[in-house]
């Protein structure tokens, strides 16, 4: 039976219908309606239609123009068609009405065939806006730094913001010009060529029009070299020793640049004179100007004169030609990695101990140096604390909380739901999204403790016992670090134990809080259960009006989310309030185009982004509990979260608004302390002779082949008269040497007023040349040749037991350095770490003891003794005194 015609066409365009429908459905509308319920139910709605208007508004508009200048060119070209008729045509009516008739023809023609090619061109010429359209957005709301880079004189907001939309901006109109003015010349070839009785001339509008494309093309071309010149500014080719243009590139390159802008726009100029003339032409002046831009063209491209300019000039005197551009360089990397500020104290070591010793003979002075290392409280943790084993803590974090009267350093971890270690069988749709949906609590423990005994807690187990009054109301933990699958709760679940019939406490607590997507409808039950593929969610009875749907639960993928402009640090932390746990998450703006700066390694982050340009400039806070997220700036100075936060009104709060009880958490994140230190190792040499020697390069102090990496230490460095503050510390040794050079220490502390408020500083305890201070690993060789130390380590190692050292931490006292070395016995069997012993050392003086005060009272003894015997004075060893 053959199927009428009406009729297949009817289905073919039924079943387009449909398959356009599906599309715009799965990838269009339902994406972009689940994405707006994620966005209100954060208190982000405006945030979200405002990305949205960018975006499409940006992009929109750019094709717009670029369609209304590709059918602008293309209908003047065409009203300009058959419009040049011979005097023999103009005479005829007969001709003329022919000739008038064709030339509507082809202007007809040529409107319909150009109107389709002006869209598809303007969106191929627009597509790289669509993918950049956040840089043309930071170019609409960025402003000046205040900074201005010595070479061109141009502010350092206008490399950050603008200088890359000027790239992509020239680019593109060029390409516009050049592709209008090619089609455009075409146009007029071809009606000149075939619409008969047409003049030998074409006729001056079309001269006119023709010439103006041309002038566009050189306008571009002129921008192009413009811009080429900042590009001078971005050259690496005097690694490893500087960054940025040298001799060659200011004194040879850039001239010649100026040169090819004249060259180039005296031939573009004399050509036009060339075609407009209507009396004697000459093409002496082209000749001459070509010949010069042809010439400055080449000089550029050749390789032998650079090189000879650097043999018999730059080479002999490296330091007197290449001095401003090293001093040029060594600027902006330090303002670009925002290093310009550091304080620098000069240290000074003495070989006699003894007073600092007696200023530090106080046990408070250490209950607060971590002689826990997170990398081994991570196996205590699990083995002791996770109880059950569906918990699990992930990752373990550092902070200070006021305990017992006076601020105590600590080791704290989430224990979060990790619903793999569940039996495979028990891992179904219901226990994984409706009961199994959160962690419960934390662990605390403090960072200093004795060796030889049972590890101390102050927050532990399922009741979250404490002795120093730790306590949490909400303790659940629905947004943390594991990969968190989505959730619905409160949900209508039959309230079981999971062994016995009464119900658990921290399973089967009802979720009260206000996050996540409300499901008040079959309507929205059904949008879920197509978004994840899963009718399990339409289906489901157990679901309510009042369940919420949780989504985006791992705290870094939530955040991406919502910012994917901001890059975001490794190590969020976990933060403890009387109300619930918070996640505080710190973020960086990166750019690639600070003028001049050393480009980053890529050990930072994930390594994927080159950058040379970072700022701490946001602080992020997660509510464990309901997944609310707030946006804090730390460095209003930033040009580019400047930008931001005019584009996104309301997203970004300022730090002074942050709740008290997580600002007193900030700190300064490691990652940044880092690659900050790996730049100033060679940067702190600001003498352009003395950064080209790099006779002074530092390198990260060394311990069993692998690197001091920055460690946190809640210390009384004397800025507030007693107040500890809590710092990272950073030992820094000569390149192959062991020595130790310099301590880093990074604060967040403001140090003014020595109050709470956030204000981040890096102070730098640099040591005499002429003073021999020992490293960390010198300090290690000391502790091995001990022959106490040495047979107690044999010993251990016989049991059945492994000994391992943990993080060697290094502490600047008035006038000397104490070092203390924890040490780990690791039972073959349980694998659970123990601390067995603490060694100090002070000078060239070593002890060991199970405890840090035990250990420090020994060694204050024994410089005692040794006083004692250089001079003969008998000292009182309670204070260190002569009796």
């Amino acid at each position: 039976m053959r199927i009428p015609r009406h009729l297949t066409k009817i289905i073919a365009a039924t079943l387009g219908i449909l398959l356009v429908v599906y599309v715009a459905f799965y990838f269009v509308f339902l994406d972009l309606i689940v994405d707006y319920w994620w966005f209100q139910a954060l208190r982000f709605e405006g945030y979200f239609w405002l990305r949205l208007l960018y975006r499409f508004f940006l992009s929109g508009a750019v094709t717009a123009v670029f369609f209304s200048i590709f059918f602008l060119h293309f209908w003047l070209a065409a009203r300009y068609l058959g419009f040049n008729p011979n005097q023999d045509v103009l005479l005829d009516s007969a001709k003329r009405k022919r000739f008038e008739r064709l030339a509507d023809l082809f202007m007809s023609l040529s409107l319909k065939f150009s109107t389709p090619v002006a869209l598809i061109l303007a969106i191929a010429i627009a597509i790289p806006f669509y993918h950049q359209w956040e840089t043309g957005l930071l170019y609409f709301f960025g402003g000046s730094s205040g900074i201005v880079e010595p070479v061109y004189g141009q502010d350092i907001g206008f490399y950050l913001l603008s200088y890359p939309i000027y790239l992509l901006i020239q680019e593109e109109l060029l390409a516009t010009a050049i592709i209008i003015f090619i089609m455009v010349a075409f146009q007029y070839w071809v009606q000149h060529t075939f619409i008969p009785s047409q003049s030998k001339e074409f006729p001056k509008a079309a001269k006119i029009h023709l010439a103006v494309l041309f002038g566009f093309v050189v306008l571009f071309v002129v921008w192009g070299f413009m811009l080429y010149r900042f590009s001078l500014l971005y050259v690496d080719r005097h690694e490893p020793v500087f960054s940025g243009p040298g001799f060659v590139e200011i004194r040879y390159q850039l001239p010649l640049i100026w040169l090819s802008i004249l060259g180039f726009l005296a031939a573009a100029i004399s050509l036009l004179f060339y075609y407009f003339s209507e009396t004697t032409r000459t093409k002496v002046p082209f000749l001459i100007s070509l010949g010069v831009f042809v010439s400055a063209l080449g000089l550029q491209e050749v390789k032998f004169i650079p090189q000879l300019i650097d043999k018999f000039i730059v080479k002999p005197n490296p330091v007197r030609t290449q001095r401003p551009f090293i001093d040029h360089n060594i600027v902006a990397t330090l303002d670009a990695y925002d290093l310009k500020n550091i304080d620098i104290v000069d240290f000074t070591v003495t070989l006699d101990p003894t007073k600092d010793i007696e200023a530090w003979s106080t046990r408070r002075r250490f209950e607060n140096i971590p002689v826990w290392d997170r990398e081994f409280l991570s196996d205590v943790y699990n083995q002791i604390q996770s109880i059950r084993p569906y918990y699990h803590f992930l990752d373990v974090d550092e902070g200070r909380y006021l305990i017992d009267g006076f601020k105590r350093q600590v080791n704290l971890a989430a224990r979060e739901m990790n619903i793999s270690k569940l039996p495979e069988e028990a891992q179904n749709w219901e226990n994984t999204h409706l009961r199994f949906t959160h962690g419960y609590g934390a662990v605390v423990t403090p960072a200093a403790q004795d060796a030889g005994n049972p590890i101390r807690w102050f927050l532990r187990d399922l009741d979250l016992s404490s002795t120093v009054g730790l306590e949490v109301k909400h303790p659940d933990i629905y947004y943390g670090m594991e990969d968190y699958k989505y959730a619905i709760t409160p949900n209508n679940l039959d309230v079981v134990a999971l062994s016995g019939t009464r119900p658990d406490p921290v399973i089967d607590a009802v979720y009260t809080g206000s996050g996540g997507i409300p499901i008040p409808s079959l309507f929205r039950k059904a949008l879920f259960s197509f978004f994840f593929k899963d009718e399990k969610i339409f289906f489901s009875t157990n679901i309510s009006r009042e369940s919420r749907l949780l989504i985006r639960r791992n705290v870094v993928e939530r955040i991406s989310h919502l910012a994917p402009f901001l890059h975001l640090d490794k190590d969020p932390y976990l933060v403890v309030t009387k109300n619930r746990f918070y996640w505080v998450q710190d973020a960086y703006t990166l750019s690639n185009w600070y003028p001049v700066s050393k480009s980053a390694e890529d050990d930072f982050l994930d390594g994927s982004k080159e950058f040379n340009y970072i700022r701490n400039s946001v602080k992020i806070t997660v509510d464990a509990y309901s997944g609310f997220t707030r946006f804090y700036v730390s460095d209003p100075s930033d040009v580019i979260i400047q930008a931001y936060d005019r584009a996104y009104p309301g997203v970004f709060r300022d730090i002074d608004e942050m709740p008290t009880e997580l600002k007193r958490q900030l700190r300064f994140p490691r990652d940044l302390f880092y690659l900050q230190m790996k730049v100033y190792a060679k940067y702190h040499q600001r003498d352009p002779a003395l950064f080209y020697q790099q006779a002074e390069t530092w390198n990260f102090a060394e311990v069993r082949g692998k690197e001091v990496k920055p460690y946190y230490q809640t210390v009384d460095l004397g800025h507030c008269g007693g107040k500890e503050e809590f710092v990272m510390i950073n030992p820094m040794t000569p390149i192959n040497n062991q020595n130790l050079s310099m301590v880093g220490v990074a604060s967040v502390m403001d140090r003014e007023k020595c109050g709470d408020a956030f204000k981040k500083s890096i102070t730098v305890y640099q040591f005499a040349k002429e003073v021999q201070v020992n490293g960390p690993a010198q300090i290690e060789a000391l502790m091995e040749q001990d022959p106490d130390i040495s047979a107690q380590l044999s010993l251990w190692d016989q049991r059945g037991s492994r000994v391992e050292m943990g993080r060697m931490i290094i502490l600047p006292m008035e006038h000397s350095i104490l070092y203390v070395q924890p040490l780990y016995l690791i039972a073959t069997k349980t694998r659970i770490p123990e601390l067995a012993r603490v060694i100090v050392s002070i000078g060239n003086e070593v002890v060991m003891d199970t405890t840090l005060w035990n250990a420090f009272s020994r060694l204050r003894e024994r410089f005692i003794k040794i006083q004692e015997d250089d001079t003969g004075t008998t000292f009182d060893p309670e204070n260190g005194r002569p009796r």
